[in-house]
């Protein structure tokens, strides 16, 4: 018997909704206050208080921080020594900064710097903090099995950042979500924040719209706004006494192929750097000898529905190709997490993938051990054989 957490996405999802959704389901909201109170940090509290959106009644957390003007701007740095120096549970402080990776990777990428440059002008304020910290505690406090959820729905429109109107998603929210199911078009404003995605993507086990459980209790988080749809997040507490797999999520993606023997060998990498870059999972290229024995090559692109156009069109414009072949196919894709290791040279982070609830590899990141290596003038076997060693 599994006991599972399962996420109903249909409105999307927000730091404070899913407070909401937690304390409704049966979070002590007293706990959660009183574990809170272990980060050490002053100038917020929670007011929790029975709400209604479109006739549905649920819970609406709204954390209140006291005193707006002397918010500090927090580096990861920073948030890393809140939640290490905090006397919270080693489940609840590895969780959070999962949580926190997720945004701080997806920021890191989105403005071109470090993850430890990251200025958290937003996830770094006392809210987002609470709301981070907040999720890690529920889950713990419902000790449940399995996180599942439906696929995402991120809304749509403009959304005004910290650097100004932004599209919905916002960048930081896209990359979070690049490998989430997703939808969007439901409302015209941001359904799913940054926080949101980031708590989905740090511990949803599986995402699915396959209800394969028995329903136990149903709650509702209330969202701040009030529009054309229920601005609510639904969650269930279930429980399944079938076996499941939840390390791997299967999902459908394109395959396109084309042959080429008649294309200037150097513009592969720039072609391949293109597809990455519009959203592809996989680019790689197999070696042919096509008709007249003239070498060539395959050049292969895997890639969701959504992106298939903007694959083709690069494809037609950067290659010689005049015809693609086209796969729907289903991928099956392991689990996997990134944990940061502290090693003599610095920080690395390494994926890991796991199959029936154990790691089965742990890859440090190649280009981060590659700079270690150039920074301290050693090999990146030196750096690689430190992270291992350290994990």
């Amino acid at each position: 018997m599994k006991r599972i957490l399962y996420y109903d996405c249909f409105a999307g999802i927000s730091g404070d909704m899913n407070l909401g959704a937690m304390v409704d389901l049966g979070v002590d909201a007293a706990y959660l206050e009183k574990e809170l109170g272990k980060l050490n940090i002053e100038g917020f509290h929670l007011l929790v208080e029975p709400d209604m959106r479109k006739g549905i009644s649920g819970t609406r957390v709204t954390v209140v921080v006291e005193h707006p003007e002397n918010e500090k701007h927090r580096h990861l740095s920073h948030i890393r020594e809140l939640i290490s120096k905090s006397t919270l549970s080693e489940t609840v402080k590895r969780k959070s900064m999962d949580i926190f990776m997720q945004i701080a990777r997806a920021e890191a990428k989105v403005h071109n710097i470090s993850m430890e440059q990251v200025h958290f002008h937003e996830v770094g304020a006392l809210d987002s903090i609470a709301d981070i910290v907040g999720a890690a505690i529920c889950h713990e406090y419902l000790q449940v099995d399995e996180i599942h959820s439906t696929p995402v729905q991120l809304g749509g429109g403009m959304v005004k950042c910290a650097h100004g109107l932004m599209p919905v998603p916002a960048p930081a929210t896209a990359e979070i979500v690049a490998a989430i199911p997703v939808r969007t078009g439901l409302v015209n404003y941001e359904a799913t924040t940054p926080t949101g995605a980031a708590i989905l993507a740090a511990t949803v086990d599986r995402f699915s719209e396959k209800l394969e459980f028995t329903m136990g209790r149903t709650a509702y988080g209330i969202g701040q706004r009030d529009g054309e749809i229920p601005n609510v997040l639904r969650v269930y507490l279930a429980e399944s006494q079938t076996e499941q797999v939840p390390d791997v999520r299967e999902e459908e993606a394109v395959m396109l192929e084309c042959n080429l023997d008649d294309m200037i060998p150097e513009r592969y990498s720039h072609v391949m750097d293109l597809l990455f870059a519009a959203g592809a999972a996989d680019v790689f290229l197999t070696p042919l000898v096509m008709k007249k024995s003239r070498p060539g090559h395959m050049l292969s692109v895997l890639c969701s529905q959504d992106t298939a156009g903007n694959m083709k069109e690069i494809l037609f414009r950067e290659t010689s190709s005049i015809g693609l072949r086209e796969h729907v196919l289903k991928k099956s894709m392991l689990r996997r997490e990134m944990v940061v290791v502290h090693t003599p040279y610095g920080e690395v982070e390494v994926k890991r993938s796991y199959w029936n609830g154990r790691v089965v590899n742990e890859k440090p990141e190649y280009e981060q051990c590659r700079r270690l290596a150039l920074e301290h003038g050693v090999t990146i076997e030196a750096v690689s054989k430190e992270v291992i060693k350290n994990l």
